[in-house]
């Protein structure tokens, strides 16, 4: 599924490149880990639940629409979806800053202290499952589910650009889109800036609601939001639930430091795996077997395993270096399976988890 591929091709791409660019033209310090964490905080549990997403859209649009739009003219429809769409993610957005159970879901994508594209893409495990009901609403009235979907897209790649860190202002289109100028003051870690800006591309919604603020002059910019944080996705997406039921769970440092140049390749080719799992399956609800259950819990595991190397966990270097050689065991050995791209990549993953372990049984990552 060569069309589901590609948008995070150019994804990964415009990501890295922003980040070269801001290593090396601007001067500017790019935390690594941090960039490898955004792209693993969630990111096959996030495509999963993003397909339940738009099952369970097919499924209202089919079953208890109106179909308002029947004798609509299309170009009505498609205006109309561009507008509505956006409204319902304003106040999406926005509660989900007011009820604690949405925060509990939306602080991970907060939490992040540096403002670049990586951040776009940060988010809970569970946060494509807490838009169903906000977008429910169109599939009532009758909006055609690829219309949906197209919207969707448009709307989500102006989001992804208004994380970027590059882009200065833009003259008359900062009074009728959301740019990254509006995004920067949203993501300030002050509580009063946070709880502003919450247009996702038309700011309208903002000024008419009157939640917009500019970009603060008094103070030093900094971004994040309070909290617990973790470099484990796993953690990373339970904690802020735990603090709400006051189940008390700091994670702690452990004793090992990898170079970022190998969370870095190892974020990489992991996320190779991840779009061949998408080209081959899609969103994953099709004629499910065991196989492929096996591969998307493997997946999951190799995306914790590596959150618990970024944290010098000696339990992280163990399950990446087992992972990275059952893997290919299993599915090329075993399986056969042939596919250049699943053989590059898990190739590649069985370099890295032996160069990672020889390394850490040498002791070149421990500190004291």
């Amino acid at each position: 599924m060569l069309e589901l591929v590609l948008p995070f091709v150019v994804m990964i791409t415009l990501i890295i490149t922003e980040a070269m660019i801001l290593q090396y033209v601007k001067k500017v310090s790019i935390n690594w880990p941090d960039i490898i964490f955004n792209l693993n905080s969630g990111h096959l549990m996030l495509w999963l639940f993003r397909g339940l997403e738009l099952v369970c859209y097919h499924f209202i649009y089919t079953h208890f629409s109106f179909n308002l739009f029947v004798h609509v003219p299309i170009i009505l429809t498609w205006l109309f979806t561009l507008v509505a769409w956006d409204f319902g993610f304003y106040w999406e957005h926005r509660l989900h800053h007011k009820i604690p159970l949405l925060w509990a879901i939306h602080m991970v994508h907060h939490q992040g202290e540096h403002f670049n594209l990586s951040l776009a893409i940060r988010n809970s495990w569970y946060s494509s499952l807490t838009s169903i009901p906000f977008f429910a609403l169109l599939a009532i009235a009758g909006v055609p589910t690829p219309i949906f979907i197209a919207v969707s897209i448009f709307h989500y790649s102006i989001q992804f650009f208004n994380h970027n860190a590059i882009t200065p202002k833009l003259g008359l289109l900062e009074q009728i889109l959301v740019t990254p100028t509006h995004h920067k003051v949203h993501h300030l870690k002050d509580q009063y800036y946070a709880n502003s800006n919450f247009s996702g591309s038309f700011i309208i919604w903002d000024k008419l609601f009157g939640t917009f603020e500019t970009t603060p002059t008094d103070r030093t910019i900094a971004y994040g939001s309070h909290g617990i944080m973790s470099q484990n996705p796993f953690w990373a997406s339970m904690l802020p639930f735990m603090k709400m039921f006051n189940i008390l769970y700091t994670p702690s440092l452990g004793h090992y430091r990898l170079p970022n140049a190998l969370l870095v390749s190892g974020g990489l080719f992991l996320f190779g795996l991840v779009l061949s799992y998408v080209y081959d399956y899609g969103y994953g609800y099709h004629n499910v077997n065991a196989t492929q259950y096996l591969l998307f819990s493997s997946l999951v595991l190799g995306s914790i395993a590596l959150g618990g190397m970024a944290e010098g966990k000696r339990w992280g270097m163990i399950s990446w270096f087992g992972l990275c050689w059952l893997m290919p065991l299993f599915f090329i050995i075993l399986l056969q399976w042939s596919a250049f791209y699943w053989q590059l990549f898990m190739g590649l993953m069985v370099i890295h988890g032996t160069i990672t372990f020889a390394m850490w049984l040498r002791g070149q990552y421990y500190v004291n």
